[in-house]
């Protein structure tokens, strides 16, 4: 039975695939609820996906630092469909490429917001999901004032 096989087989939501010691660093990070970022050494660049050199200046130095898990959504999709059959029951649900304060851009999943309620720019903020194998995913929701109220896609604050 291939990979696909075997994963499209289970009856829980499928946790990541590492396929480089860089994305095991990455998914090792969230496993302790931190989203860490490589930044390169020489110029301070930040990026993402993890790669040995930076695309910046060209350095093989970098160190990874933890993202303060704010930013807005840059794009956005829906899927009407589920990818697997685990899935099934969340669809319709958005995915989104959310831009960090950081500048760097990273696909997750959106939660707490309608998808008809989604906007460009819209302010979002970090927190850690646990899928039923354990692993700890990065979603991103609407963001929250110190009060504890949603900020509204129209304010844009």
């Amino acid at each position: 039975m291939s990979t696909f096989q075997e994963i499209m087989a289970q009856k829980e939501k499928p946790a990541p695939l590492s396929s480089n010691n860089l994305d095991e660093q990455f998914w090792a990070h969230c496993a302790q609820e931190r989203l860490c970022f490589q930044r390169c050494n020489s110029c301070d660049t930040w990026r993402h996906l993890p790669r040995h050199m930076c695309a910046a200046c060209g350095s093989a130095q970098w160190r990874w630092e933890k993202s303060c898990g704010k930013g807005a959504i840059h794009s956005w999709t829906v899927a009407h469909l589920p990818t697997h059959p685990a899935f099934a029951g969340d669809v319709p649900y958005a995915v989104a490429i959310i831009e960090l304060q950081e500048g760097v851009r990273m696909v997750a999943r959106l939660s707490g917001i309608k998808p008809a309620d989604i906007v460009l720019d819209y302010e979002v903020e970090l927190y850690f999901e646990k899928t039923t194998g354990g692993a700890l995913l990065p979603f991103f929701r609407p963001r929250t004032e110190a009060q504890g109220s949603a900020v509204s896609p129209q304010s844009g604050s």
